[in-house]
């Protein structure tokens, strides 16, 4: 069990979703840590590649120990720190509701996760053709998962890790559409769905989630970069 006598680095970038994870995790948890920013619109500097030779945020420094990788990152500290994010394994109850978080994050990842940025790259003839498909299959794979949230995942009053590994991408997904990055009528379809969009209101207000949020560098960013995948796939 980690201690407050635990030193903690995080290398991180604030428009990286990703590393907006971890981020929310160590809000949750009220951990104190140091923050390197790492500039993701250059090559990596070759001291952080000895910190994760992939060059990817986030990283920590844990005391002495390096773990790479988001969902490893948020996890492990979750284990560190046993807090309301996950419980605690030992019991039945606790691997359940543990198997649970994980079907619910592997379902958003594995089946509607990549929407979002085919709308952003797709053609605007091709748009609103995967809107339709995005909001259904929200419909068909998430809306049921969330039948018993309240306002969080499971009936949970406070995050879980269900919400703090998948918040970085709803809310790019509401803030994208209501700035003009994805159309409006993504907004328009989920609100349809009463499950989803009182969860993902009360995720897309929660400090730990908006606490580094920067909507205008984001957009920007992201707007960039589209331009630039669009550019060199003529």
């Amino acid at each position: 069990m980690g201690s407050t006598a635990d030193k903690i680095t995080l290398y991180t970038n604030h428009r990286c979703p990703w590393a907006h994870r971890a981020h929310i995790v160590v809000k949750e948890l009220g951990l104190k840590y140091e923050e390197v920013i790492i500039d993701l619109d250059r090559p990596r500097e070759p001291w952080y590649l000895e910190v994760n030779p992939r060059g990817l945020v986030p990283a920590i420094k844990f005391n002495d120990q390096i773990v790479t990788e988001s969902g490893v990152v948020a996890r492990f500290l979750a284990d560190a720190y046993p807090s309301h994010l996950i419980p605690a394994t030992g019991t039945v109850d606790a691997a359940l509701t543990r198997a649970r978080i994980n079907f619910f994050v592997d379902t958003w990842f594995d089946k509607v996760g990549s929407y979002w940025f085919q709308i952003l790259r797709a053609e605007d003839a091709k748009k609103e053709e995967l809107v339709k498909e995005f909001v259904e299959k929200i419909e068909k794979e998430i809306e049921p998962l969330l039948k018993d949230a309240s306002p969080f995942f499971g009936g949970s009053k406070k995050v879980t890790l269900a919400e703090a590994l998948t918040a970085p991408f709803i809310l790019r997904v509401y803030s994208f559409s209501k700035n003009g990055l994805l159309p409006r009528s993504v907004l328009e379809g989920l609100e349809k769905l009463p499950n989803f969009s009182k969860w993902a209101q009360a995720v897309n207000e929660e400090e730990s989630v908006t606490y580094i949020w920067n909507a205008d560098e984001v957009i920007s960013a992201t707007k960039k970069k589209i331009e630039s995948l669009k550019a060199a796939a003529k």
